[in-house]
């Protein structure tokens, strides 16, 4: 899972891509960094290390997300740079960096709703482009109706200043659109950088009507404290933590409400050589959960061999649930749930 932080400068985004990866990227060099930073973080999960207790693998591997830090535009009426918006359609999510704290480098106050209403119409203008050009070449090809008709239905609602996450495409219609990679069809999280003092306020009524009819997901973080926080040795984030008030680490809370926004879940594989999480659409069937693992088990699938976690951890593992009758054997179609332990049997 790939996901960029994107937002104008000076909203803190490089303090969050910090707070979030426990690196230490530099602060404030949005003026000449004109490349994205990239670090890869391992989503916590202590069901791993529970699995791990009972099987005693070699290596325990968690699922990964990437963060990617792109920088802002120069000047806010230049949009957004070539460089990035090529990057950020390799995303499978942006996380946009809302500053919420007084900064006195800032040329202007901080405006949450302005800055959110201005990146929604980057994203607007970038995905017109693409569509207006696309469309221009149309006009020179013949066999391209459907593509040409529902390109057409896009432009008219980008023209509506709406974003194409808001409207439902058929399975054939994404099909041609997941090509171009639409940047206001990508899921948008709202990461509202606030002041320590600030943190467990409640949002203000622009933006809290803003988020509900935009229908996006809102996370508040204290970027510059967090930043800090996750500098620290594990043992000693904790306490931290709960002076803050809080019970989890920005890290774990941001993984959550990406999980959450991208309709993602885990299923486990365990064994001698390794205990590890896998990320799979809730909705995946067993057939398409084998092929996350290698395309020969997907290709070859005879069975799922499935026992829920819960099981696994109270019949301490495989043999004890085959021994009570908790493994249960599934065939392709099956939807596979969060926390199943899987077997997967196959022939190539």
């Amino acid at each position: 899972m790939k996901v960029g932080l994107v937002g104008f400068a000076r909203a803190g985004k490089t303090t969050i891509f910090n707070a979030l990866t426990g690196l230490s990227a530099e602060v404030g060099s949005f003026d000449k960094k004109r490349e994205a930073s990239i670090a890869v973080v391992k989503v916590p999960d202590p069901r791993v290390d529970a699995l791990a207790e009972i099987v005693h693998p070699e290596q325990k591997k968690y699922a990964e997300v990437t963060f990617l830090d792109f920088p802002p535009p120069e000047e806010r009426k230049v949009g957004l740079e070539t460089e990035a918006l090529v990057q950020m359609r390799e995303c499978d999510a942006l996380a946009q960096v809302v500053r919420a704290f007084d900064d006195p480098l800032a040329p202007t106050p901080p405006d949450p709703l302005r800055d959110l209403r201005a990146f929604h119409a980057e994203l607007i203008l970038a995905d017109l482009a693409v569509v207006e050009k696309r469309l221009e070449r149309l006009k020179k090809e013949k066999g391209k109706e459907r593509e040409q008709e529902l390109l057409e239905k896009c432009l008219t609602i980008l023209e509506e200043e709406k974003p194409l996450r808001q409207t439902s495409f058929l399975p054939g219609e994404q099909a041609i659109l997941s090509g171009f990679a639409f940047l206001s069809q990508k899921p948008l999280l709202v990461v509202y950088n606030l002041a320590e003092s600030a943190l467990h306020e409640p949002f203000s009524a622009s933006i809290r009507e803003y988020i509900t009819n935009e229908g996006l997901s809102i996370v508040p973080i204290c970027g510059k404290v967090e930043m800090e926080i996750a500098q620290l040795e594990e043992e000693e984030r904790g306490a931290f933590l709960a002076d803050l008030g809080l019970t989890e680490s920005a890290r774990d809370r941001f993984i959550q409400q990406t999980y959450a926004l991208l309709n993602l879940m885990s299923f486990f594989t365990a064994g001698p050589t390794e205990a590890r999480a896998w990320t799979i659409t809730r909705g995946t069937t067993a057939v398409k959960a084998a092929g996350k693992i290698h395309s020969d088990i997907e290709r070859g699938f005879i069975r799922a061999e499935v026992i829920t976690y819960e099981d696994y951890l109270r019949y301490r593992g495989e043999t004890g649930c085959r021994e009570v009758g908790k493994m249960r054997l599934e065939g392709k179609d099956y939807v596979v749930q969060d926390g199943d332990v899987v077997h997967f049997r196959f022939k190539v």
